[in-house]
């Protein structure tokens, strides 16, 4: 399902989702989100696409929710807002995100559920909740302390105030803050590494770091051992070893197979 808001390219094994509606400060409609949602599904179960890229433009990541198609709803209606938010934070593969301008709202909650994120220095995110007499959402009242500690979470979502890309990154949920001019092609290029890596490999790892926190030392070795055993027996170790003795690159179509 195509939509002008919402522009999808697929290359090297990396599908782009761009929000695109400048018109409206990128602000997201309720089709928007069922399009994001169609390109995930899609991206989820092509084994092909091995990283995903969410982004706006250079200057705009998004304004978050558009209050006017927000407001059409009846309360009980479902939002569409909560397949795409479940799709992302169940989503398997890596998740680099690419965000410069405003980022408001869910443009900044969506970005807790991200693997990697990269920011413009003319970022600017804001978790507007409590000023809107609303409460937090997309899972950030759980994420958020986790990342940033219970004060800083409690200054960004009591408040509700603006803040840079310097304090994102202090905070815990931005990786790099680079000029907008360079923030694409570090986002891309950050994206077709990742591309690169082992897929199964890549995919275990992931979900070894989402295993919930209050699990001992102890567990997390005994479960990661058995994933371990399980990988240096697949194709993609056996290649990089085997490579690795012979003096030789490996070769990539024997690291995205099925471990």
């Amino acid at each position: 399902m195509s939509h002008p808001n919402i522009l999808v390219d697929s290359k090297d094994g990396v599908v782009s989702i761009e929000i695109s509606r400048r018109e409206k400060k990128n602000a997201i409609t309720s089709d928007m989100y069922r399009a994001m949602s169609a390109a995930l599904s899609r991206a989820r179960d092509d084994s092909h696409v091995r990283v995903v890229l969410l982004r706006g433009q250079e200057d705009m990541f998004t304004a978050g929710n558009d209050l006017a198609d927000f407001l059409q709803r009846k309360v009980g209606d479902p939002s569409a807002a909560i397949p795409f938010l479940h799709l992302i934070a169940a989503f398997e593969k890596p998740i680099v995100a690419a965000v410069a301008g405003n980022a408001v709202g869910i443009g900044t909650t969506m970005l807790l559920h991200c693997d990697l994120v990269y920011a413009a220095d003319n970022a600017r995110f804001q978790l507007p909740f409590v000023n809107l007499a609303l409460c937090p959402e997309g899972g950030s009242s759980l994420l958020l302390p986790r990342v940033a500690g219970y004060q800083r979470a409690a200054e960004l979502l009591m408040l509700g105030e603006p803040f840079g890309a310097a304090t994102a990154r202090e905070a815990g949920f931005v990786n790099r803050v680079l000029a907008p001019g360079a923030l694409m092609a570090a986002a891309m290029e950050a994206a077709q590494k990742l591309a690169a890596r082992p897929a199964g490999s890549l995919a275990v790892t992931k979900a070894l770091l989402k295993r919930p926190p209050d699990r001992s030392a102890i567990e997390a070795i005994d479960e990661e051992v058995i994933f371990f055993g399980d990988l240096v027996a697949a194709p993609a170790a056996k290649e990089i070893f085997a490579a690795f003795l012979e003096k030789r690159s490996p070769d990539p179509s024997k690291l995205h197979d099925k471990q």
